[in-house]
């Protein structure tokens, strides 16, 4: 399988849309109450919230292909200060997805080197990611990969609750 990671553009807005909001479904479809996902997925992302978010100078996302389809994606946020951290400009690694039927091929992790790669082309030291406690898989692969937890936040959406785990590495 030949994998490919390219940066993306606001043309590759509906291409991330789907693959955001499919990807979440997977993630976290079994945890939501499924009205409740499908405005937060409407709402979060849509074609229009994508390419309003990639047009911002601060974010960075990219696309991966396996075999030339687009199975995963990655968000990063340079400079995304957080209250609990030193570093007063840290990155932020918002998002890694990978579908489900490509989890296992390294994607997520070749998502996550690339995003490394830039936060330290950026002169960062610090990046931080929060991430839901109920996913013991994308924390085990974080700690896996040198994150520490730091603190946690409650996050509500609409009747749902969530608590975070928040998770920093010095790059």
């Amino acid at each position: 399988m030949q994998i490919i990671i390219k940066k993306a553009s606001k043309n590759d807005a509906p291409i991330l849309a789907l693959l955001a909001q499919i990807t979440f479904k997977e993630a976290f479809g079994h945890v939501w109450d499924k009205f409740v996902l499908k405005n937060y997925l409407r709402h979060t992302f849509s074609v229009k919230k994508l390419e309003s978010s990639i047009g911002k100078s601060n974010n960075v996302f990219w696309l991966a292909y396996a075999d030339e389809l687009p199975v995963g994606y990655a968000k990063l946020k340079i400079y995304s200060p957080y209250e609990h951290l030193a570093d007063p400009k840290p990155a932020q690694l918002q998002k890694i997805y990978v579908l489900n039927d490509y989890i296992g091929n390294k994607i997520g992790e070749q998502l996550q080197n690339t995003l490394f790669e830039q936060v330290r082309a950026e002169g960062l030291k610090t990046l931080w990611l929060a991430v839901w406690d109920g996913n013991d898989k994308a924390i085990q692969f974080y700690e896996k990969h040198g994150f520490k937890k730091e603190t946690t936040y409650h996050y509500d959406f609409e009747s749902m609750s969530f608590d975070y785990e928040v998770m920093t590495k010095t790059i």
